[in-house]
């Protein structure tokens, strides 16, 4: 079956007339929005929010080849029964490679509403284009749940036990033990691990005390204060590093996104930043933002050791562009007491 499901999604059209055939086309500044890369026979790839899931390749991750067609051409029934609005438009993959499989997973939303889901998909080898259906992870709904099902990041721990870090606004990062189909394990429930203000005490009692003027959002009247985004878990000389991304994006030259980082020996954490603030209460050191020249802002990153070297990739609100989201990439340095820097 779903070897069938699979040669189904990669062959069939989406709302596309019959008339017209997008083409392949290559660039050296690629347009993107929530990248993440991965490198296969020496091949890199790049999969990002889009029509679909928008997705290129290199030889050199200088000239890179948009693809014309989405690794999804068609849109999984479950995914429009589960999320009330949501078409065609998939946002903020993430892709592994973990057990001689590929395992993406994907994001199906609308704006500043938490009535969502994370999917998943595999594959045997990204050069076939051919991707198995394996379903939903996780769904939040609205009412019920205070996160976001979105934004999601494969982690394996030195266990080999795979994790899922997500989440958008609401009670901030969540985090969640997998089975080894890569769906959520027996049992687990998800756990808030970073926030940008903690609204509740340790009981789960509304503690405003602590915060009694949170910053109204301005973009959702439903998503809270916690602008906290884009969590990505990248192991280094035995630490998790926790990336998130701050404040708001997709503004164009408008948007004021960032990303910060703290750390934990421990994948579930705490992960704490430079002056030992928890993540969960607000902390996280500033590691990339806008510097107005180039950039407007930058942020939904991610991280990864490949080819022999540590690799920092997010997207850029381009001043040159008038705000046009661009790829960045920047080799990663760390200081002597351990901590990344570009």
């Amino acid at each position: 079956m779903w070897s069938l499901v699979a040669l189904f999604v990669s062959t069939q059209t989406v709302a596309q007339p019959r008339h017209f055939k997008r083409a392949d086309f290559q660039t050296t500044t690629p347009m993107v929005h929530d990248p993440v890369m991965a490198l296969e026979d020496s091949t890199w790839h790049i999969f990002a929010t889009g029509m679909g899931i928008q997705q290129m390749t290199s030889k050199d991750r200088k000239t890179w080849t948009v693809k014309a067609d989405p690794v999804m051409t068609v849109i999984p029934k479950w995914a429009h029964d589960s999320v009330p609005g949501f078409t065609h438009h998939v946002w903020a993959p993430d892709v592994i490679r973990w057990h001689n499989r590929w395992w993406m997973a994907y994001s199906c939303s609308t704006f500043g509403r938490n009535g969502s889901a994370i999917g998943l998909l595999s594959t045997r080898s990204l050069a076939s284009g051919l991707w198995d259906d394996e379903g939903c992870i996780v769904c939040s709904h609205e009412g019920r749940d205070n996160w976001n099902a979105i934004d999601p990041n494969f982690v394996i721990d030195d266990q080999d036990q795979p994790w899922l870090v997500w989440g958008s606004f609401w009670d901030g990062i969540q985090l969640v033990r997998l089975d080894t189909t890569m769906h959520i394990a027996a049992g687990e429930k998800p756990r808030t691990i970073a926030r940008r203000f903690n609204l509740t005490d340790p009981d789960g009692k509304k503690a405003l005390s602590v915060n009694p003027n949170p910053p109204k959002n301005p973009t959702s009247d439903f998503a809270g204060p916690n602008a906290i985004e884009a969590p990505f878990i990248f192991k280094h000389d035995g630490w998790y590093y926790l990336f998130v991304s701050w404040d708001y994006c997709c503004q164009g030259a408008k948007s004021n996104y960032r990303v910060a980082v703290g750390r934990s020996r421990s994948v579930e954490g705490p992960f704490l930043d430079p002056e030992g603030k928890d993540m969960r209460d607000g902390g996280g050191k500033i590691f990339l933002e806008g510097d107005k020249k180039e950039y407007e802002a930058a942020g939904h990153c991610a991280a990864y050791h490949l080819d022999g070297q540590d690799i920092f990739i997010c997207h850029g609100y381009s001043v040159a562009q008038q705000g046009a989201s661009v790829l960045i990439q920047r080799p990663i340095s760390w200081t002597s007491d351990g901590w990344p820097k570009l």
